[in-house]
Parts: C-alpha cells; structure tokens; sequence
C-alpha cells in the first residue's frame, strides 16, 4: 500500500514539475517577444553588423553562423530561465501578475458593445 502511494505521489509531482516547467516556457517566450522587443531589435541589428563583418572570414555561412546563436542564445535563455524557477520552487500559479493562469475572470471589466443599443431590442 506505501509503495503505490510513493508511486502516484512521485509522478504526480513530476508532472507538476512538467507542467510547471512548459508554463515557464511558454510565459518567458511570450515576454521576451512582446515585452523585449527593444532587446530583439537591439539584437537583430548587432547580428546584420556581425554578419557583415564575418562575411570576409566566412563567405558561405556567416549569416547561418550569427542567426544560429542568435536563435540558440534566445531559446538557451528561456530554456534556463524556465529550469531555474521550476527547480527553486516557485509555482506560475503563485505568481500575481500571471493572471490568466487562476482562472478567474476580472469583474472590474465589463464588455460593452456598440451596436447594442441599435440591436438589443430586436426580436429575432
């Protein structure tokens, strides 16, 4: 009886830890792309610079070469980022300003249409 208790207790903890780690993922992805688009910006321009300048080293694959770290040092990035917050324990859904991952709806907004006060009061 012990021994499939630590059985289901074990791999309901790893697929916490799974769950938790891709939600990381996903979340360090989403900001990276639309809260650092500066960075990225930033990022593409010293890549087309390095680019050029290895292009007299390297004729055939200077650009394949500075977009694959490029890329590699992004996804490195995520990939570590989301590896450190799940080992340390801390939970997306403890996080306050991840706030689609509670499931709960915000009362303070309200959807108003604007036809509808033109199309409220028809029968169909």
């Amino acid at each position: 009886m012990q021994l499939t208790q630590n059985q289901s207790l074990g791999k309901g903890y790893s697929l916490s830890t799974i769950k938790s780690f891709l939600i990381w993922t996903f979340t360090l992805t989403v900001c990276l792309l639309v809260v650092g688009f500066p960075l990225v910006v930033l990022m593409v321009t010293v890549g087309a610079m390095l680019a050029i300048a290895l292009q007299s080293v390297l004729p055939v694959s200077a650009v394949l070469l500075v977009a694959g770290a490029l890329i590699g040092t992004n996804i490195l990035a995520v990939v570590a980022g989301a590896a450190l917050l799940t080992l340390k324990g801390v939970h997306p859904q403890e996080v306050r300003w991840l706030h689609w991952l509670h499931g709960e709806a915000n009362p303070r907004h309200t959807s108003v249409y604007a036809a509808c006060p033109l199309t409220c009061d028809l029968d169909s």
